[in-house]
C-alpha cells in the first residue's frame, strides 16, 4: 500500500471524488440568512416585537445559489485532479510497475538481434534476385554472340578448330548460367526478399522506437549517444529504401542502385551499433531488477 503506484491512485481517486461531490455542496450550500432581528434568534421561545406584528419577516433561504456559482469550484477541483498525481507524467521508480523491470528491458535487444539476422537475409535474397535478373540478360547476350558463329560453322567448308572451340566455350557458359538461373528461380527470391524487407521495416522501426521509450520509463530520461543516433539513422535509411520501391517496379535502375546503397548503409550502421548495444545490455542485466 505504500508503493508509489498505490499513493498516486489514491490521490487521483480522492481528487475525483471531490470533483463529483463538491459542486453539489456548492449548489446546495448553507442557508443565505436574511435580515432578522436578534430577538428572533435568541434562545428559548422567540418574542416578536410589536413593531413587527403584521409585517413580513425575512426567514433563512435554502434555495440553490445557481449553477454559475459552482463553475469556479468545479474548475479549481478539476485542476486539483490533474495536479493530484504529477508524478504520473514523469513516472519512474516503480510508477510503471513491471514495465520498468528487466523483462521488458530485454525485449528490445532480443527483437533487434533477430531483426539484424532478418536484415542479413533480406540483403542476401536481394543480391541473389538482382543476380537472377542479370543472368537472364547475360544469357541473352551470349546467345546473340553464338548465333553468327554457328551460322559460319554450318557452311560446306571445314570448321576451323578455333571457331569450334569458341562455340563450345560459349555453349558451356550458356549452359552453366542457365542452370544457375533455374536454381535461383526455384528459390522464390522475390517473395522472400519482400517478406524479409517488410519485417525489417515494420518490426525494426517499431522496436527501434520501443527501445528509447522503455529507457525513458525506467530512467525518466534518455541517454543521447552513438547507439541512439545510429538507431535513428537506421530507421531513416530503411524508410528511404522502402520509398524507392515504386520507382524500382517501373524499371528505374537509378532507384534500384539507390535502394541498394541505402540498405547497405543501414546494415553498416546496424552492425556498427552492435558493440554499444551489448554494453547497454550488460548494464541493464547487472543493474535493473526483475
Amino acid at each position: 500500500r505504500n508503493s508509489p503506484s498505490f499513493v498516486v491512485a489514491m490521490k487521483a481517486f480522492l481528487a475525483l471524488a471531490a470533483v463529483l461531490v463538491a459542486p453539489t455542496a456548492a449548489l446546495h450550500g448553507g442557508p443565505t440568512m436574511g435580515r432578522v432581528s436578534r430577538s428572533t434568534m435568541s434562545m428559548g421561545k422567540p418574542s416578536i416585537p410589536a413593531s413587527l406584528v403584521g409585517k413580513t419577516t425575512v426567514v433563512p433561504s435554502f434555495e440553490p445559489r445557481g449553477l454559475e456559482d459552482a463553475r469556479p469550484v468545479r474548475s479549481a477541483l478539476a485542476a486539483a485532479l490533474v495536479l493530484a498525481a504529477p508524478s504520473a507524467a514523469l513516472a519512474k521508480d516503480g510508477a510503471y510497475g513491471f514495465l520498468e523491470g528487466k523483462g521488458p528491458a530485454l525485449v528490445h535487444p532480443a527483437v533487434m538481434a533477430v531483426t539484424f539476422l532478418v536484415g542479413l537475409n533480406a540483403a542476401y535474397t536481394g543480391i541473389q534476385w538482382r543476380r537472377l535478373r542479370g543472368i537472364t540478360a547475360e544469357v541473352n547476350s551470349l546467345k546473340a554472340q553464338l548465333k553468327p558463329l554457328k551460322e559460319k560453322a554450318e557452311g560446306p567448308e571445314e570448321v576451323p578448330a578455333a571457331l569450334s572451340s569458341q562455340i563450345r566455350e560459349l555453349e558451356g557458359q550458356i549452359s552453366s548460367l542457365s542452370e544457375t538461373r533455374s536454381s535461383l528461380s526455384s528459390a522464390n527470391l522475390r517473395d522472400t526478399h519482400w517478406s524479409m524487407g517488410s519485417i525489417l521495416l515494420g518490426i525494426g522501426t517499431s522496436f527501434a522506437i520501443e527501445g528509447p521509450v522503455n529507457t525513458y520509463m525506467r530512467a525518466g530520461k534518455l541517454f543521447p549517444g552513438p547507439h541512439l543516433y545510429a538507431g535513428a539513422g537506421c530507421v531513416v535509411l530503411w524508410a528511404l529504401a522502402a520509398a524507392l520501391v515504386p520507382q524500382m517496379q517501373k524499371g528505374n535502375e537509378g532507384a534500384r542502385l539507390a535502394h541498394i546503397g541505402f540498405n547497405v548503409a543501414g546494415m553498416g550502421l546496424f552492425a556498427w551499433q552492435l558493440p554499444t548495444g551489448w554494453q547497454i545490455l550488460s548494464k541493464v542485466w547487472a543493474k535493473v531488477p526483475w
